[in-house]
């Protein structure tokens, strides 16, 4: 059995994965407590009101309003996201396990908080393997087809959409056997700027780029 984060973190760096089993190194930084808390406060932060300068957002306040008001008109299942009728839900499926931030109903369906910056399209890798995992176990467990998910970047105001592709599956088997076959590390990345944030760098000894990572798992 598996964990949704242990897989997202095998498509990032398998090699970060065997590091955080080694320490044991699960418990996440106050500040991304406090970025995943915005997913459940949008109706709040979309009001004139309210004053956004001491939020942890990522953008001006005006740039964030109009992100998250471009998104709650273009999703659907806005008022559910807002309010959703379940939240921090543990999932357990046949191979995984793992929090779903939150779950939509009628059709049932996953969300993963994410307090990183999003691509400029989709998904990141390690998130779209993340999104999936809660999939699976919200089908398995739930005993309903799901096909698709959710992964918001509430820092920045964006909320994605998948659908449980092919290639997203073949992306969450890929990462679900290298989460699987860690018993030592792996080998590692090569001058990759993923290791410029990453907090094993110097045990890991891989050089690194300047550039700084803009993933957060």
């Amino acid at each position: 059995m598996q964990a949704f984060t242990d897989l997202a973190t095998a498509a990032y760096c398998p090699r970060k994965l065997y590091y955080k089993r080694t320490h044991d190194d699960y418990d996440s930084p106050e500040s991304v407590g406090a970025i995943r808390n915005l997913a459940f406060r949008y109706a709040d932060l979309l009001d004139p009101g309210t004053d956004l300068a001491d939020e942890p957002i990522a953008t001006t306040s005006t740039a964030y309003r109009s992100a998250l008001g471009s998104t709650a008109e273009r999703l659907g299942r806005w008022g559910e996201l807002v309010d959703p009728p379940e939240a921090r839900t543990f999932l357990c499926g046949k191979d995984v396990h793992g929090i779903a931030h939150k779950l939509l109903s009628n059709p049932a369906t996953p969300v993963i908080v994410s307090p990183g910056e999003p691509p400029e399209q989709g998904v990141w890798e390690p998130h779209s393997v993340w999104a999936t995992a809660a999939a699976k176990a919200l089908s398995w467990e739930r005993e309903t087809s799901v096909d698709r998910a959710y992964v918001e970047y509430p820092a920045h105001g964006v909320v994605r959409r998948l659908r449980m592709t092919t290639r997203r599956k073949a992306g969450y088997r890929k990462a679900l056997r290298t989460a699987r076959a860690i018993d030592g590390p792996p080998p590692r990345l090569r001058n990759d700027a993923r290791c410029g944030g990453c907090a094993y760098r110097e045990e890991c000894g891989t050089r690194t780029r300047s550039l700084r990572s803009r993933l957060s798992l």
